[in-house]
């Protein structure tokens, strides 16, 4: 089988601060440097299970934080750029995935930098009037597309969270959440371990794990925080404004909604 590995860095190992997964702080090479770890270490899981080719998709920001010189020979391509309306371009050459290095969803109480994709401008998401973070609408997503999210790595919380989702998923814990900025974290070849054994143990499992399936249509509603502004009507037309901080889209897959709204 081919999987799929997509990142963030939120949840990588030995993230725990703004600085360091922010392009513009002093410690940015430092979260570049851990995410480019363990990601070798889940693809080195992968490759002694029995892993045929391994994509790796560089999700974070703009799709510039993986080191792509330190990337091991395990990792056999890599997705990065802009890839247009297709959030797993490339993801139709595989039979499975993995969110690599994932947060808990805003609002949740003691998660290592938890967020919905915007700590700025977004409150809450729902969907099909669910709370959802990150992990929900990637595995959602996915499971359109018929692939299973095997596993996922990141703190407790965001364990516990996609237990929650996907009861049968691989979860890889590198961290104990306490705050939005600390926790207790595993020491490095500690983490490297615990991914790379969770990557082998997903992979044998992967058949048991079904995908993900929201019922259609599907509805993706969304508060904002409170000096951010509603769009434009005239700028989504299919937007249905449901308070001041509040709107949401309806849509025939999860895939079309996210981009809508």
């Amino acid at each position: 089988m081919n999987i799929y590995i997509m990142t963030d860095i939120e949840g990588i190992s030995g993230i725990y601060c703004r600085e360091q997964v922010l392009p513009d702080q002093r410690r940015f090479a430092e979260g570049r440097a851990r995410m480019t770890a363990d990601v070798n270490a889940c693809a080195a899981g992968l490759k002694a299970a029995g892993a045929g080719r391994v994509y790796v998709h560089d999700c974070h920001g703009g799709s510039y934080t993986l080191l792509y010189d330190q990337l091991s020979s395990d990792v056999d391509y890599v997705v990065c750029g802009y890839v247009g309306d297709d959030r797993f371009f490339g993801i139709e050459d595989c039979d499975a995935a993995i969110l690599l290095g994932y947060h808990a969803m805003a609002g949740t109480a003691g998660a290592v930098l938890e967020h919905t994709f915007s700590s700025a401008s977004v409150q809450n998401y729902w969907l099909n009037d669910r709370l959802v973070g990150e992990f929900a609408i990637d595995a959602g997503i996915l499971g359109e597309k018929g692939k299973p999210v095997i596993m996922t790595s990141g703190d407790d919380k965001l364990c516990a969270e996609a237990r929650a989702f996907s009861p049968n998923v691989c979860t890889a814990e590198v961290k104990r959440g306490a705050s939005c900025f600390g926790g207790l974290l595993l020491p490095p070849r500690q983490a490297y371990e615990r991914i790379f054994e969770t990557a082998k143990a997903a992979y044998a499992r992967a058949k048991e794990i079904p995908p993900l399936v929201f019922e259609k249509p599907i509805r993706l509603r969304v508060e904002v925080t409170e000096r951010t502004p509603l769009p434009k009507p005239s700028a989504k037309p299919y937007m249905r404004i449901i308070d001041g901080r509040t709107y949401e889209v309806t849509a025939d897959s999860l895939e079309e909604a996210l981009f809508r709204l």
